[in-house]
């Protein structure tokens, strides 16, 4: 009977501590908590789901002051997530009263879509394809599990350092293409890449065109002599050889690009890695300084770790997020499909050639598109007055963090954006799936459009290092947008690119602001492309203050000389760019049109100006080790 008593006892105070949680507004999150616990900070939760269904209690029973936050308080660690976090409108706060998702007081919490890969053993047994010269450096493991589904990855990180998918040529270097038939949906390559390949049903091409890349699975390879015919699996083969814009460059001066990946054959250096299907076994060589009995492996599991998720006539509002780091995200959709992009990244569902030129909303266009937007670990839509303040988006396959639509008066500030496979920061849209990408937005309902978004003082580096075509910072149709005091360093293709649909007609951007931007090191890889670059027509947008410098085109790509400081290009009018400092005057203008103002863009712009650019002093510790 006493031990009765005693249980009894302790659970209601186990009630009345988690009834004063609730009353203090304030819930407590811990990696090592339990959820049935009281979410204080003796007595934390273990999942920031949980935390969001009391705080969501709290408010539907009115226990919170008009003037008092609900804070969901992190401690540090990993919270591996089996599904993305979802924040509804129910989740909403107030102006006076948000919903604030935040770091304890230094701490580092993490939340991640990765499963950690263990029980790695020194690979003794002989494995087809692999060189025997090979087999005494890798080490094996069985994929993990989620929900009983083995894990089927395109990234591998090793104490927090991106492997190799395993692939052919080695490193940054590329091969060329023989021969390019669009009409038989071909490519010919040297023989000498293929030749040893035992099995090639789940081996990819990619290609490199101009200012994107296309991922091709291979359907078939047909030996000839000392030359391959490659075939593509469907969709993609199609979408390949019959799109226009961009296609692989066959010159004189050097055919297209490309390497080869994905096959066990391909696994013969350092720091490489390849996945056996179905059985999910990875492979992987480890680099000099990497012990795997201790090496932390993480394989991404989820493409989407937070979703805030409202609607025009519910959205989310008040919700921030504050020193949050979000971490290992997967897109699988290449592996499925291929990925063959129009631009930034934004993938192509179907295109072809008009003949002859014209569409109603635009006479002189030569080709039709449609195209699909690509995942992000953090995407908000339908949702306004939503912050991200010094928070950390890292190791992700695809794109950082989207502003879908919906959207309008949300903060970015002082984030770092590094080791994205795609687009760092992507804004407004690209064209919905059923539009044709050249048609102008311009909603029914204004509410639709991303506006007064302020992306400042953030640290936006190595990105699109898996889709070279992407930008550090892309905005597509939005209004009253801000991108101000960001440094952009390392990406692939352009630094900040604003605007979408190729057009001089009257759409939805306006009044837009790239302004005091410090950009170097980019288009590492690409080409046609620029440190700034605009589309379409944009009433009183201004591009202005900006330092851009130490852009060096890849030996590989097809134009060297085809890279400015900044580039307007088709449709871009009523665009300001003035007093942009850049070590020369290398700009283009193509295809614009009326009532561009340039002033004062170079070399000779002020020092001051220049020094003033990219990071302010409070920030600037985010480009420190």
């Amino acid at each position: 009977m006493k031990f009765i008593c005693r249980i009894i006892l302790c659970g209601l105070l186990l009630l009345c501590a988690q009834a004063a949680s609730i009353h203090a507004a304030e819930f407590w999150v811990a990696p090592d908590g339990n959820d049935t616990n009281a979410a204080t900070r003796q007595f934390p939760l273990a999942s920031v789901d949980k935390a969001l269904h009391l705080a969501r209690a709290l408010r539907r029973l009115d226990h919170v002051a008009t003037n008092e936050p609900v804070k969901i308080i992190l401690r540090g660690g990993i919270y591996r997530l089996a599904s993305p976090l979802l924040l509804r409108p129910e989740d909403s706060g107030t102006a006076a009263s948000p919903t604030v998702i935040e770091a304890g007081s230094g701490e580092k919490p993490v939340l991640s879509g990765g499963v950690a890969v263990t029980g790695w053993r020194r690979l003794t047994e002989k494995i087809p394809g692999m060189f025997e010269a090979v087999r005494g450096e890798v080490w094996v493991a069985d994929a993990p599990k989620l929900g009983q589904r083995v894990v089927e990855i395109r990234q591998l990180w090793v104490n927090d350092l991106k492997a190799i998918r395993a692939r052919e040529p080695n490193e940054d270097n590329l091969n060329r293409l023989l021969a390019w038939d669009r009409h038989r949906e071909e490519a010919w390559i040297p023989a000498s890449l293929v030749n040893s390949l035992q099995d090639s049903s789940r081996l990819e091409m990619v290609i490199h065109q101009q200012w994107e890349i296309a991922v091709c699975r291979v359907k078939s390879v047909r030996v000839e002599g000392d030359r391959a015919g490659v075939t593509f699996q469907q969709p993609e083969s199609k979408i390949e050889f019959t799109h226009p814009w961009p296609q692989p460059v066959m010159s004189t001066n050097g055919n297209a690009p490309f390497f080869l990946v994905n096959a066990i054959e391909f696994l013969d250096q350092p720091g490489e890695w390849f996945q056996e299907m179905p059985s999910g076994k990875i492979f992987y060589w480890p680099r000099v300084e990497e012990d795997l009995t201790k090496a932390q492996v993480i394989a991404p599991a989820l493409e989407t770790l937070v979703q805030v998720e409202g609607s025009l006539d519910r959205p989310v509002t008040n919700v921030q997020f504050k020193g949050i780091t979000f971490e290992h995200t997967t897109w699988l959709r290449p592996s499925q499909a291929g990925h063959v992009p129009l631009q930034a990244g934004m993938f192509l569902l179907d295109a072809y050639k008009l003949s002859p030129k014209g569409t109603e909303y635009h006479r002189g266009l030569d080709n039709l598109a449609w195209i699909s937007r690509p995942p992000a670990a953090v995407s908000v839509r339908g949702a306004n007055h939503v912050s991200f303040e010094r928070c950390r988006f890292e190791h992700l396959a695809s794109a950082g963090l989207d502003f879908v639509s919906g959207t309008h008066d949300d903060l970015v500030e002082g984030c770092v954006f590094r080791d994205i496979g795609g687009n760092g920061i992507q804004l407004g849209k690209f064209s919905d799936a059923a539009t044709e990408t050249h048609v102008p937005y311009n909603p029914a309902d204004e509410r639709e459009i991303c506006t007064r978004e302020k992306i400042s003082n953030n640290l936006v580096t190595d990105c699109a290092n898996e889709d070279w075509g992407c930008v550090g910072i892309c905005a597509g149709y939005g209004r009253e947008i801000s991108i101000e005091h960001n440094e952009v360093n390392h990406v692939s293709y352009t630094g900040i690119s604003l605007g979408w649909g190729w057009t001089k007609a009257t759409n939805c951007l306006a009044n837009n602001r790239i302004v005091a931007n410090h950009i170097h090191h980019v288009a590492t890889r690409m080409c046609d492309t620029a440190g700034i670059y605009t589309l379409s027509a944009q009433p009183g947008t201004v591009v202005s203050g900006n330092s851009v410098h130490d852009i060096q085109m890849s030996l590989y790509v097809s134009d060297p000389e085809h890279w400015f400081y900044l580039y307007l290009d088709e449709g871009s009018s009523f665009i300001t760019v003035r007093d942009n400092w850049c070590p020369e005057e290398k700009f283009l203008k193509n295809a614009n049109g009326p009532e561009n103002v340039w002033e004062n863009n170079g070399p000779g712009v002020s020092k001051k100006i220049k020094d003033a650019a990219g990071l302010e002093p409070a920030f600037r510790d985010l480009v420190l080790p």
